[in-house]
């Protein structure tokens, strides 16, 4: 990768090096070999989420206390992202990935054993820093192993983790609510079934690395000092955009999940089980759409992607609170996936803006603001306390409008890695 130059855009023509890597057996082999790891990982903390009503009973606990619980897994696995991201961009380690994976185990274990709310806190810390190690170095691992079809690489990884976060509630079904709260020790088998999928992935990782000295290769740096400081200008503003866009789709993406199935059951009366189909074909066909984003990405073009996405998701968000039941199975499906299709794109789009800096581009989307799009469903939260759950979904209607922002990107572009 030292030395090649690409284009955002597929139109360029890629180096014979690129398309021979690209076409390795063993490049494909780290790309889902990693993306299952991404898998059991999100895995772990969906356990967190769908423990909840489980830690009520066993623990006496108060909704208050487990919007701590929330906000202490948001606060440990998505906002520290950025700061564990820039770190490893500096010092790239391969065995921070097992390490991030035996802190998971240990919260995995605390959630299992935990007497007290103080030690579940604890436990869900462990938890969300094994993840905040794995994301930014799981993506270093797609940066490399991509060859020319970055957003594809990255949809593969994306989608591991997309259909992770869908298991909450069929394991909180058949494991947590027969086995209660000694049920989440099954998740130390997803950590230990993960570290040994990083055996094969790890040594791959660190042999890359050491072709360019033990570092990721950095961009070409032969431009003007003048030259450079408008290049980073335009580079910040587009960052700027990308976040609040990013952070627009995520927190309408928490409104879905964490309220339409309350607005479901009080607009259409059905009950909270009946609403979660609502909720599995808005995830499932969510998964779908990341892995065709990525591939029609890689076709024409990262920003047209992501206009697609959240502007074609628009419509169908402004008319969801107003549909009659027969209509609201088939326009959440194709929400989930129209909204969904630009998810790893904005991955890649942001990585290439930051040519060197994989692991903090990466931080950026999936945890800071991703994070922060989580934080949004307290306020929706306290706003349905005052203003009633109706409000709330026509509000959240109009949020997928700040895609509009996006026209603003720069365009695709080559950048010299």
């Amino acid at each position: 990768m030292k030395g090649r130059s690409y284009s955002l855009s597929m139109n360029q023509p890629a180096a014979k090096t690129a398309g021979d890597t690209l076409r390795s057996a063993t490049v494909y082999t780290m790309l889902f070999a990693i993306s299952s790891v991404h898998l059991l990982n999100d895995a772990m903390q969906t356990v967190v989420t769908a423990l909840f009503p489980i830690f009520e009973q066993s623990l006496k606990l108060t909704y208050g206390q487990i919007g701590w619980i929330a906000f202490t897994l948001n606060m440990t696995s998505s906002i520290m992202q950025p700061v564990v991201g820039a770190l490893s961009d500096r010092w790239p380690r391969p065995w921070m990935l097992p390490v991030g994976m035996l802190c998971s185990m240990a919260g995995m274990a605390g959630l299992a054993l935990a007497p007290n709310y103080a030690l579940l806190l604890l436990s869900v810390v462990f938890v969300g820093l094994g993840s905040a190690v794995f994301h930014p170095e799981g993506s270093r691992v797609v940066h490399m192993a991509a060859g020319n079809r970055r957003a594809f690489a990255q949809s593969i990884y994306q989608v591991g983790g997309n259909f992770g976060q869908s298991l909450g509630p069929i394991m909180t079904a058949v494991i947590f609510i027969p086995l209660g709260q000694r049920g989440a020790a099954w998740g130390m088998l997803l950590a230990g079934l993960a570290i040994a999928v990083l055996f094969k992935v790890v040594p791959w990782y660190a042999a890359k690395l050491a072709e360019h000295g033990g570092k990721m290769p950095k961009k070409n740096a032969s431009h003007s000092k003048a030259g450079s400081t408008a290049n980073n200008r335009v580079v910040a503003i587009a960052l700027s955009i990308l976040l609040l866009v990013v952070f627009a789709r995520s927190w309408y993406g928490a409104a879905i999940g964490s309220f339409y199935q309350f607005y479901a059951r009080d607009a259409y009366t059905l009950t909270i089980q009946s609403a979660q189909v609502l909720l599995f074909l808005f995830m499932i066909f969510g998964v779908l759409g990341t892995f065709i984003g990525g591939i029609l990405a890689d076709r024409i073009g990262r920003k047209k992607m992501m206009l697609i996405s959240i502007l074609g998701a628009a419509p169908f968000a402004l008319i969801l609170p107003h549909l009659p039941l027969g209509w609201v199975y088939p326009v959440i499906a194709l929400l989930g996936f129209i909204l969904q299709s630009g998810f790893s794109v904005s991955v890649v789009y942001a990585q290439e803006l930051m040519p060197g800096k994989v692991g903090t581009a990466s931080g950026l989307i999936t945890g800071l603001a991703f994070g922060m799009g989580a934080l949004g469903s307290v306020i929706l939260g306290n706003v349905a306390d005052v203003r009633g759950m109706e409000f709330v979904m026509l509000l959240a209607s109009f949020l997928p409008l700040f895609g509009l922002l996006a026209l603003w990107l720069p365009k695709d572009r080559k950048e010299m890695q």
